[in-house]
């Protein structure tokens, strides 16, 4: 073993100009630092009702939420958040008493809410 200049093992280290690529990168004041944080809306990529409820009274349901068929699962799904319970139940979105159901808390809302159940509406049934 020995110490010899000649023979230490020399440090690699990255060109000049990769050094200087990092360092803009990572000192930007651009729009990548001043963008602030993303939001996102990030769900697990499987269907979220694998069971449904056939019906629930309207008058039980405090609210509705109604998601698309698309790459988490081929099918529409509607869950309802019941007064007395803590966990979302899933309804049968082809069933004729759900679409009375959603028609009817569309029906309840206020004008800004109902346009946009109204359009959720539209997207997913009238499809």
């Amino acid at each position: 073993m020995s110490f010899l200049p000649g023979s230490a093992i020399q440090c690699l280290r990255p060109p000049g100009s990769l050094c200087l690529l990092l360092a803009l990168l990572l000192l930007a004041q651009g729009p990548l630092a001043s963008a602030g944080p993303v939001v996102f809306i990030a769900r697990e990529l499987r269907c979220v009702c694998l069971t449904t409820t056939p019906g629930i009274h309207p008058r039980m349901i405090t609210n509705l939420q109604v998601i698309a068929a698309g790459p988490q699962c081929d099918k529409v799904e509607v869950l309802a958040t019941v007064k007395n319970h803590k966990k979302p139940v899933c309804l049968d979105p082809e069933a004729p008493f759900i679409k009375k159901v959603v028609q009817k808390i569309l029906d309840s809302q206020s004008f800004s809410q109902t346009l946009i159940l109204i359009h959720i509406y539209n997207l997913v049934f009238e499809n």
